[in-house]
């Protein structure tokens, strides 16, 4: 038995105080809500990834090996949508800010716990939409519904998808008002604004951005279906309308959810840094309003993306610079960790892989974006691979590293129970080394002038893709680990402790599964956060 496992009685706490299935899917428990949006979103990643397989393997060839460009063009529009609103935005805040958020604050559960499950309900709603789309058919549009594509030209299940991602919407606004609500509400006492840890300050900034930016897309997609329906002009020029003003609309959300995908990731790796080099973070106040930074100026940031869409030079210039000036927020957090990690005492378990891993791809993610910001490199790698790595570093690179790490470091918490760290150690070293490989070339790619979303594609870049697809059968193979030595800790794995990584924080002063309503006591809490500067004192005075 390790250090970190520890015997205890037998005891009643959240997961094992009704097995019924409908204790479950009637529960107001925000941890067991956490845990249906994990078995959740994993059954949606599983399918987004199946397709991305596909795609991959059908590029081992230039002229296409498996399936048709019809069929191609449905893949990637799959695993764009499933992707980014099925999985990348609502993996952190639903899963790890459901089960964490309220025991963070010293609550019993959040704000609103009905609304909380009936969030759950509407993104079930609108996955099972999506999947129907994918079953009846398929989609040929990409996940940006583009008109006129999306609507004059429409042959595909557009509205299903369409529709799909509209209810889902309404799952992510109604749980960042009730993220909001709660952290205002529900602190235990003393717990003030600066003593917060990271990772709320992080849930705060994106569920703001939840609240204001994803009715627009919701708004958005419902234009196409009443413009399909009704023919109202609104896209379409035939009717009056304007296809640019959908790319307006779509990406003044879809870039802020960029950071609803990073920035939750941000907060995991706050904690991950202090907890791993046993030192206060460096910088508290920069990091966490370096958050609130980077939610209010990604909302000024969408022009970027058009910069070939008849834009004038001078809105382009506006947003090219306000681009480069979202650069400085996402620079201090990385410094802040690069600084809290010099002499610190550093361990090197699982999560803090994952953390490490997260540094570096997010660091190369953030530098190519500063490329595309600038409006002659981006005309000339616009649409091309070179788009897709640089997103892919950020929005897999950054928030799936985040997402693995975190619910390796909170793992023993939601379960009471310890996985096999070798293990999980050789699944993080496989995810980054699968990761590079699978993405890098395609920076190489876009450079040399490969079109995304191209079926077939001239020899010349063959070599590139045939690596590109060895990396991706890597990365698969690197998320398949995870998935196993997890399912069976949760049963098998040895007994954690209340607090196996000797962490500073209110999750860890209560028990390991917590009990239904999260502390025997509400805490009260004396302290500034992150004190491993005073446990170290404690442990050499010991």
């Amino acid at each position: 038995m390790s250090s970190a496992e520890v015997a205890i009685e037998p005891r009643i706490h959240y997961l094992n105080v009704d097995y019924s299935i409908k204790s479950w899917l009637l529960t107001t428990d925000h941890k067991r809500i956490a845990w249906l949006y994990l078995m959740s979103i994993t059954f949606f990643f599983t399918i987004g990834g199946l397709a991305a397989t596909l795609m991959r393997l059908n590029l081992l060839e230039p002229q296409g090996l498996l399936v048709e460009p019809e069929t191609y063009n449905k893949l990637f529009s799959i695993h764009g949508i499933i992707m980014v609103f099925l999985f990348l935005v609502p993996s952190i805040p639903a899963v790890l800010g459901n089960f964490l958020l309220p025991i963070m604050l010293g609550a019993r559960d959040v704000a609103f716990p009905r609304l909380n499950l009936l969030s759950w309900y509407i993104f079930m709603t609108g996955g099972s939409l999506v999947i129907y789309a994918v079953i009846a058919g398929g989609v040929d549009t990409g996940w940006t519904f583009y008109t006129p594509l999306s609507s004059l030209y429409l042959n595909t299940h557009v509205m299903a998808a369409a529709g799909g991602v509209f209810i889902a919407g309404f799952s992510s606004i109604l749980t960042g008002l009730n993220f909001v609500v709660t952290i205002h509400k529900m602190r235990a006492p003393g717990l003030t604004w600066f003593r917060l840890p990271l990772f709320v300050w992080s849930m705060y900034a994106a569920s703001i951005i939840f609240i204001i930016g994803t009715p627009v897309i919701a708004i958005s997609l419902a234009l196409i279906v009443i413009e399909h329906f009704f023919h109202v002009g609104l896209f379409d020029p035939a009717l009056g309308g304007d296809p640019v003003l959908f790319q307006h609309l779509f990406w003044f959300y879809s870039h802020p959810a960029v950071y609803v995908m990073v920035l939750p990731s941000m907060g995991v790796i706050s904690e991950l840094i202090t907890a791993f080099s046993k030192k206060k973070i460096f910088g508290y106040h920069f990091v966490a309003f370096s958050s609130i930074a980077i939610a209010a100026i990604g909302f000024l940031v969408w022009g970027h993306h058009m910069f070939v869409s008849s834009q004038s030079v001078y809105a382009g210039l506006v947003f090219s610079a306000l681009s480069m000036a979202v650069a400085i927020p996402s620079a201090i957090k990385v410094f802040n960790w690069t600084a809290t990690l010099y002499k610190g005492s550093i361990s090197y378990e699982a999560p803090m892989l994952y953390a490490l891993g997260f540094i570096g791809l997010f660091t190369i993610g953030g530098l190519t974006g500063l490329y595309l910001a600038s409006i002659g490199v981006d005309q000339h790698v616009h649409d091309t691979y070179f788009v897709i790595a640089h997103f892919h570093y950020i929005m897999v690179g950054g928030a799936v590293m985040g997402y693995l790490g975190g619910i390796h470091y909170w793992w023993p918490k939601m379960t009471g129970r310890l996985y096999p760290d070798g293990w999980a150690r050789v699944s993080a070293i496989i995810i980054f080394i699968g990761f590079n490989l699978t993405f890098f070339p395609q920076f190489i790619l876009g450079y040399l002038g490969m079109p995304r979303r191209y079926a077939v594609y001239p020899a010349e870049f063959h070599t590139l893709n045939v690596v590109s697809t060895a990396g991706a059968s890597i990365l698969g193979l690197g998320y398949v680990i995870p998935l196993i030595y997890l399912a069976w800790s949760a049963r098998y794995g040895p007994i954690a402790g209340p607090n196996p990584w000797k962490a500073t924080g209110l999750e860890w002063t209560t028990t390991s599964p917590p009990p239904t309503h999260n502390f025997e006591e509400t805490p009260v809490v004396t302290e500034e956060p992150y004190g491993y500067d005073r446990l170290a004192e404690e442990i050499q005075v010991a």
